[in-house]
Order: structure tokens, then sequence, then C-alpha cells
């Protein structure tokens, strides 16, 4: 796994991410990234098969997906509270699939506040959003409903941890420093 919440809930993700429909619905939201976005879901793929190459303890969370985390809000009444998601990749895009059994018409609409739109998002429904750079929150359901969602994204440290050769920020920097003389040829 790329990330996991913790070892207490391993063996729940790995029977999560092991359900046939989950593998399916994780499969499509990349082929949507790819389809929507190519350049960039290509980015995503490349930089996570650099990440994996070069640490073989990692595997992909689905096989046939490029994202790197893979987020599932089992509810059953999920909705998320006003934010962005900072760490994501701030050109990236995200992606939400909602499930369960609620009206879209009464509840569950993804609101994105800087474009000041609601929109319906009804169970089976996928949406990709620029997570990092815009406010996004959902509706509450009516009682009695449930929701649930599978995300994915990936986190711009992962990007920049590649394409820094798989060093921090700081390491990169300094090597900077010491084999250019302030300029930005000759990185090892």
């Amino acid at each position: 796994m790329l990330l996991r919440s913790s070892n207490r809930n391993a063996a729940t993700m790995d029977a999560i991410i092991d359900n046939p429909n989950v593998r399916r619905i994780a499969g499509m939201q990349s082929k949507l990234l790819h389809t929507i976005a190519p350049k960039q879901g290509l980015y995503y793929r490349e930089t996570l098969d650099k990440l994996i190459e070069s640490q073989p303890e990692l595997k992909r969370n689905v096989q046939n997906s490029d994202f790197a985390c893979l987020s599932v809000n089992l509810g059953p009444h999920t909705i998320c509270v006003d934010h962005t998601d900072c760490v994501n990749l701030a050109t990236g895009l995200c992606a939400i699939t909602a499930l369960g059994n609620f009206d879209p018409k009464k509840g569950g609409h993804l609101i994105l506040w800087e474009l000041r739109l609601m929109l319906e998002f009804p169970p089976g429904a996928t949406m990709l959003i620029p997570s990092a750079l815009l406010r996004h929150s959902n509706v509450p359901i009516q009682p009695k409903e449930e929701r649930v969602s599978i995300t994915q994204y990936t986190a711009g440290g992962i990007f920049r941890w590649v394409e820094n050769g798989f060093r921090r920020n700081l390491d990169y920097i300094d090597a900077v420093k010491k084999n250019t003389h302030g300029g930005v040829e000759g990185i090892q």
C-alpha cells in the first residue's frame, strides 16, 4: 500500500480494496482522469511508476489506478465539511464517487464555494475536482438515508519527492547550491 491510515485498519482496508466493485470504481476514476486531463493522467502514472521503481516495497493500492491514495468513507451518512485538500497537488485533480441510497434532489450535493456552485451528486456519479484549489463540501442527506464515498488523489509531496530525485526539498535545494553555484543545470 502506498498509504494506510494505521496498521490497526490494514485488514479492513485490504478487504475493501480487494472488493471487485471498489477495484472497478478505482480503475474507472483513473480512466476518467486520463480522459479528462490526459497529460495530467500521464504525469500521475509516470510519477507513481518512478516512485514504486525506487521503493519496491510500495505497491499500488489498485493495480489499474494511477492515483497514489485511496480513501473510503463508509458513512453511513458521509458528508465533508467546507475545506480544501491543501496537501494535494495544487494543479491536480481528485476523483470522488458517491455511493449509497439517498435522494440526490434533497441532499448529498457537492458545493464548490469559490465557483458559487451547488451540484447534484447522485449515487454512482463521479466528479473530478481540483480539491487543493477549490473549497468544497457536501449538503447533508436525509435521515434514514445512506451515503458513502470512494476518493482517490495524490499528495503534492509525492510529486516533489520524485521530481527532487527522491529527496526532501531542503536536500534538493542544498544539492542545487553545491552543484551549480545558484543555477539549475547539473542537478544530480
